[in-house]
């Protein structure tokens, strides 16, 4: 294979880290929007997060609704993520042998914390400990869409300080601010272009902190009948790391000289969405309870990713997202007095609107959700519980062209789910 000397002069680094790093970073920060945390509410598929107030996890569902709780009260679990992204390749649009990268998908344990401390009747203070955002892939070195990514992961942690004030006896308010550690790695192959040459291979990590707020209003109009408003912004990631380039062939490391590139830092801002939800929560009668959501994210923003390298090339990628809209239906029954049911079901739309926009960093179609639960009141203080989600995430069809670097890679994912579990606590005080 030869490439003619004007393409060599003009093929900088710059556009070798565009080319081969882009689609890998900026999708891996896209990850989930995981409304899945170790608390009661992920038994309904977070259906009436917004206005349930029943327990400390309201501090992250919505902290006005910590004016309802009497006393001071701790909600904590442990959340096991069990992911299954299996990817069939169309060899037929495909330009790459290598395999589908099997099971993509992998375990991951969470854990979290809800804390609300009672001041007084009217004024609470709560603290929130746990992430609601991220994920990771592991394709292996050597599949077919190797120049796209290999494996990646992006993690949160995060806390979020609130307090809640009841200003009359139907509506409260609430607020607080998120201070989230934020952790990125990727890894992705180069083509050397040459025939009998291996693959070279990039990668890229760094940590940041980023910094939002979150709101929210509840309003109960009648005892058993609440409705919920809840705002969280988005939270701005700077990453700055230099690649580690091994592996690159003659012609890459001929450019490689000719290029400006001095070692400088590749910078990837990335954006997480703001997001807003509405929730509703009644009583139909003293044993069944019904609720529901209807939120919004701005992932169109979030496709905005900027690149640069050192202080003076840089370019905006835009990735083609679009906002997204969730819905939610649960119930709650109480079977007998100690124990309480809980179902739900839930419905996102693909942040992804063209199997040409798709990566295989980011797998994701429209999303369901299908969730049940159950808890015992062990005693007046202690409540014990255990929720289980299964996300279906689409099969998530992609038809990227690459060009000679990347190729074209054409497939789907016909086994492509997550499954959630969680036990929970809940402790009064």
């Amino acid at each position: 294979m030869k490439i003619c000397s004007a393409r060599l002069k003009y093929f900088t680094i710059f556009n070798l880290l565009i080319c081969v790093c882009l689609y890998t970073t900026s999708a891996r920060a896209g990850g989930l929007w995981l409304y899945e945390q170790p608390v009661p509410d992920m038994g309904t598929a977070a259906a009436g997060r917004a206005a349930l107030a029943k327990d400390a996890s309201t501090a992250a569902g919505n902290p006005a609704g910590m004016t309802r709780l009497e006393r001071s009260q701790l909600v904590t679990g442990f959340l096991a993520i069990d992911v299954t992204a299996k990817f069939d390749a169309d060899d037929t649009g495909t330009t790459f042998s290598g395999g589908n990268g099997g099971d993509a998908g992998y375990f991951s344990p969470g854990l979290g914390l809800s804390y609300v401390h009672n001041l007084t009747e009217d004024l609470k203070l709560g603290l929130v400990v746990g992430s609601y955002f991220g994920l990771g892939l592991d394709y292996g070195d050597g599949w077919a869409g190797r120049y796209y990514t290999q494996d990646g992961e992006f993690l949160t942690a995060g806390m979020n300080p609130v307090v809640a004030y009841r200003i009359c006896e139907w509506l409260s308010i609430g607020g607080g601010f998120n201070v989230i550690l934020s952790k990125f790695g990727a890894k992705v192959a180069i083509n050397n272009l040459l025939p009998g040459l291996y693959d070279g291979r990039l990668k890229y990590e760094d940590e940041d902190v980023g910094y939002g707020g979150n709101a929210g209003v509840l309003v109960e109009p009648r005892e058993g009948t609440r409705f919920g408003l809840t705002w969280r912004s988005e939270v701005n990631f700077h990453f700055k790391d230099r690649p580690d380039i091994h592996g690159l062939g003659p012609l890459l490391s001929e450019a490689l000289l000719k290029s400006d590139f001095k070692g400088d830092k590749l910078k990837i801002d990335m954006t997480l969405p703001q997001g807003v939800m509405f929730s509703a929560y009644h009583d139909l009668t003293d044993r069944l309870a019904i609720m529901g959501n209807v939120g919004w994210q701005d992932w169109s923003e979030f496709g905005h990713v900027e690149v640069s390298v050192g202080d003076s090339t840089s370019t905006t990628k835009n990735l083609h997202y679009r906002d997204t809209w969730h819905w939610a239906i649960g119930a709650h029954y109480r079977i007998t007095e100690p124990w309480l049911l809980s179902v739900g079901f839930a419905y996102d739309t693909s942040p992804i609107s063209k199997s040409s926009n798709r990566s295989p960093s980011l797998p994701l179609d429209r999303q369901i959700r299908y969730a049940t639960g159950i808890q015992y009141d062990w005693s007046e203080d202690i409540t014990l519980g255990f929720a289980y989600t299964f996300l279906d995430a689409g099969e998530a069809d992609i038809n990227q062209s690459g060009g000679r670097f990347k190729g074209n890679i054409r497939g789907d994912y016909k086994s492509n789910y997550i499954n959630f579990f969680n036990v929970n606590v809940v402790w009064k005080f």
